[in-house]
């Protein structure tokens, strides 16, 4: 009986001498994210010398990669786009113009795991680049501050949805057909939600 014991003991010795090694590598493991959303595209409207401009609400999807140096804080990089209409009012007279829009962003994020939700915030700069449709001209890049909130919601281990709100501040593009000559700050809010795998 004593020789059971010696051995059930010595078992549970090696078992706890792993917890360590498997604690490690749990924490290195699920460092990276990727995730893809659907977003919605909402620009404020913005004056200047008589000229309202603005743009059509439209959709569009985000791409996205996070890597965290530890359990709260770490990076994300992120791809955005979106087909919408930017809209340049004057007395009463409409001009537009479709644009494709490609949003290139990187930031800090700090989360707060706790257990199957996960919040997080996040803060960073990056570009727009605005690519007229409908008429000549040159694609117009505008720098921008990106700011955003939002939650993961585990479904396993490696799988999780995610739902987020983020914001973008830059300077409202103004193309050959807008009479709007001096840049304009403007804002897009940008809802999302999807899903991520992490690794």
């Amino acid at each position: 009986m004593s020789g059971k014991k010696s051995v059930v003991a010595l078992l549970l010795g090696v078992s706890a001498m792993g917890f360590p090694v498997f604690a490690q590598s749990s924490l290195e493991n699920g460092r990276s994210e990727v995730a893809v959303q659907a977003s919605g595209s909402f620009e404020k409207s913005v004056i200047d010398n008589g000229v309202q401009h603005g743009a059509t609400n439209s959709g569009g999807v985000l791409g996205s990669y996070r890597y965290y140096f530890g359990r709260h804080q770490g990076v994300e990089f992120t791809y955005g786009y979106a087909l919408n209409t930017q809209t340049y009012e004057q007395a009463g007279f409409l001009a537009g113009t479709k644009s494709y829009s490609h949003e290139a962003t990187a930031a800090y994020v700090w989360r707060l795991p706790l257990g199957r939700v996960t919040p997080f915030a996040l803060a960073g700069a990056g570009g727009l680049v605005f690519d007229p449709k409908d008429v000549t001209g040159s694609a117009i890049a505008r720098p921008a501050f990106v700011y955003g909130a939002g939650a993961d919601l585990d479904i396993t281990s490696r799988f999780f949805f995610r739902a987020q709100y983020r914001g973008l501040v830059y300077n409202s593009p103004n193309f050959d057909i807008s009479p709007i000559s001096a840049e304009i700050l403007s804002h897009r809010a940008q809802p999302s939600a999807g899903f991520g795998f992490r690794f």
